[in-house]
């Protein structure tokens, strides 16, 4: 089952001699259950492309289709976008974004709370997920009060607290050591064997990929198979 697909999409920021292509029409389809890579160098337009898909960031033309729905074609097309990453998508980022003046389970619950789940309900869940990815012994701390490496766990539980049909991980490693990198990358593959989720990694370090089903490779806003 195909849960993202992504036709001929660019990017331009910019006007006249200011303007900076970022993407330049980018092809790219995802099946459920599936790791795909995206690997290129700082500037490349991976970022650009992962921002685009979750509606972050508005393309300037071409079509992105979300498990079959067009939610863009050659601009917005109505969807609730917005509503669409919240229930659908799990998405990290480079910086853990976790709130500090809320514990570990309260970060997790936050995203069920946002999609009306009961409280009783949301911390049952925030706090199995927290156990599948072992770090539910920590749910009463706050993020200052954990690892690097702990907190990057928080933030792949609080993505998958929905349940979503594709991850999207913007440079899920940059701000871990080598070690603690390859374990989040395991914990992501983990996660597309036993959640059948599609998980969407963009990376430039092409010692995190080993094992991808997928690697798609990028260069100047171009992708390459």
């Amino acid at each position: 089952m195909e849960v993202v697909r992504v036709e001929n999409l660019t990017k331009i920021y910019g006007h006249g001699n200011a303007q900076t292509v970022a993407l330049v029409d980018a092809n790219l389809s995802v099946q459920k259950g599936e790791l795909l890579a995206i690997l290129g160098p700082s500037g490349s337009g991976k970022t650009t492309l992962l921002t685009s898909i979750c509606g972050i960031n508005e393309p300037t033309r071409g079509r992105i289709e979300l498990d079959g729905v067009c939610i863009y074609d050659n601009g917005w097309t109505g969807v609730d976008v917005r509503a669409a990453r919240r229930q659908q998508m799990g998405v990290l980022f480079q910086a853990f974004n976790l709130i500090p003046f809320l514990t570990v389970l309260e970060n997790v619950e936050l995203i069920l709370v946002l999609n009306q789940v009961e409280r009783e309900e949301a911390q049952t869940r925030a706090i199995e997920v927290l156990d599948y990815l072992e770090i539910g012994h920590r749910w009463h701390h706050y993020p200052s009060e954990i690892s690097g490496g702990e907190q990057q766990r928080v933030a792949i539980a609080r993505a998958l607290a929905n349940n979503p049909t594709i991850l999207l991980a913007d440079e899920p490693t940059a701000a871990l050591d080598t070690e603690r990198g390859k374990i989040v990358m395991g914990l992501l593959r983990k996660l597309s064997r036993e959640k059948d989720a599609a998980v969407v990694v963009v990376t430039h370090d092409v010692r995190m990929v080993e094992g991808f089903d997928r690697v798609y490779r990028i260069a100047d806003g171009r992708i390459q198979n």
